[in-house]
């Protein structure tokens, strides 16, 4: 073969040969470069978490429908400063009061003008007015209020209101979303967004004897004025009432706690109903358990709520209930806590009747529980408003643990509010405490009304005001 016949041969190879590789690698990288008319797909699996999280994360519509519904409350209160040369120079320089306003939130429960809020944003409050999303404002009527919740009942004269339904606070679930509706810094109508963190959080803010604190926590940003404002779910449903913030600023650090819609409804029915809350009673002290507990009660696991006493007269008693037993389950629910067990109990009447589940020398047992009140019976307390407190003219409160710790008492009834009667005649003042009646010590309102009832003749009043200074009064019934 000649030279140039060889070359021309080698030549045409290379040629054909580049042509097919051409070809080849065109082939294989169509395979995998989209079509023009066929954009590229996302696997359906991730298509669906995507539609998912979009549906998830939309407050708007929960939004929407709930921030008519909770309101701006502001009340006026007075404090009394203690004038410094009174210890010197006596009733010539009497102490002296400065007017103070406060600001918090609530939530409309029903067209017709009942609202939910806080005790502690109208605890000692003159005066109560609401103002509405529309900027409407009403003066507000105290129906009731229940320190050892935190909740109180108001109401305004209006129709036709928006208002937020309860949802079922045992259905949240961790991690799920919430908005927190309120009225922040007394700017109105916020919302923010956060998820649950936990429940039946325990934290001993209310300081009273009988507290039920078991909280829904989440880290939607809540400040001063949002205590009384709205949970809510993504169904605009109000599964808590925001009551508290954990921060050593004041201001929001991602930690909050409202109290569960399922407590919050019962007490509100109470005092709309009765005007004070029927709380029910089983009569047993508990105890957590725990690492350290498990080992002291020589328990083989950490569930459930340890009896440590069992009290006479009591509803656990006469059911069968036992010191040393477990309590696993309340109507089918499982407890792990006691401020779980608190609730649940708390959320009936006195007369109610539950299923107790325990735990006792390793099996499972049922006691079927009528609960009682804390006077050992089941029967209604009902709101003293009656011609006792038209002839003193007073309204009373119960006094809290801190303000007995404050004024070194052991118990005492407050004289909330004066009107004309026997005890502003007296000379009695607004915030007085009386600690004894005709020599007998006072510990509630409910004995206190029963005492005076009982007297025909002189009273004698003996108290403290909140600068510590004690007082005696007396008066004819």
């Amino acid at each position: 073969m000649k030279r140039t016949q060889f070359i021309t041969i080698v030549i045409v190879s290379a040629i054909i040969g580049g042509l097919v590789g051409i070809l080849a690698y065109s082939a294989l990288a169509g395979k995998n470069r989209p079509s023009v008319l066929s954009p590229a797909r996302e696997p359906a699996s991730v298509v669906k978490l995507t539609a998912a999280m979009d549906t998830a994360t939309d407050f708007t519509l929960a939004a929407e429908n709930t921030v008519h519904g909770v309101v701006h409350i502001k009340t006026e209160s007075t404090v009394t400063y203690t004038n410094p040369f009174r210890d010197f120079f006596g009733d010539r320089f009497p102490n002296f009061e400065q007017p103070v306003t406060a600001y918090g939130s609530g939530v409309i429960i029903s067209a017709d003008g009942y609202i939910v809020t806080n005790n502690h944003v109208i605890e000692n409050s003159k005066a109560i007015s609401v103002v509405l999303n529309d900027k409407r404002e009403f003066e507000a009527r105290l129906v009731g209020a229940d320190e050892n919740t935190d909740l109180a009942l108001l109401k305004i004269d209006a129709e036709n209101l928006p208002s937020i339904p309860f949802g079922n606070s045992d259905n949240v679930k961790v991690g799920e979303w919430v908005l927190a509706v309120g009225n922040p810094y007394n700017i109105t109508s916020t919302v923010t967004a956060g998820i649950v963190s936990a429940k039946g959080r325990n934290m001993d803010i209310i300081d009273t004897e009988y507290q039920i604190e078991s909280f829904i926590q989440t880290d939607a940003p809540v400040n001063q004025g949002n205590s009384g404002g709205a949970l809510v779910n993504l169904k605009g449903e109000m599964i808590g009432i925001t009551t508290a913030i954990a921060s050593s600023t004041g201001g929001n650090v991602g930690i909050s706690f409202a109290i569960p819609s399922t407590l919050v409804k019962k007490v509100v029915e109470d005092l709309r109903e009765f005007g004070s809350v029927q709380r029910a009673f089983m009569g047993v002290s508990i105890d957590e358990i725990n690492a350290t507990t498990a080992k002291q009660y020589n328990l083989d696991n950490l569930e459930g709520v340890y009896v440590l006493e069992v009290n006479d007269n009591s509803a656990a008693k006469e059911a069968g209930i036992q010191k040393g037993d477990v309590i696993m389950r309340i109507n089918n629910v499982r407890v792990n806590s006691p401020s779980e067990l608190q609730e649940l109990v708390g959320r009936n009447r006195p007369g109610d009747k539950i299923t107790v589940e325990v735990k006792r020398d390793g099996k499972l047992k049922q006691f079927e529980v009528t609960l009682r009140n804390l006077e050992g019976n089941t029967s209604i307390v009902r709101s003293d408003t009656g011609s006792m407190s038209a002839t003193l003219g007073a309204t009373f409160a119960n006094v809290t643990e801190n303000e007995k710790r404050n004024l070194g008492i052991q118990n005492g009834v407050k004289v909330e509010k004066l009107q004309d009667g026997k005890l502003k005649s007296a000379g009695i003042q607004e915030g007085f405490i009386i600690t004894k009646v005709n020599e007998q010590s006072v510990n509630s309102v409910s004995e206190l009304n029963n005492l005076l009832r009982s007297i025909k003749g002189g009273v004698y009043i003996e108290g403290k005001y909140p600068n510590g200074r004690t007082a005696y009064y007396a008066f004819g019934m």
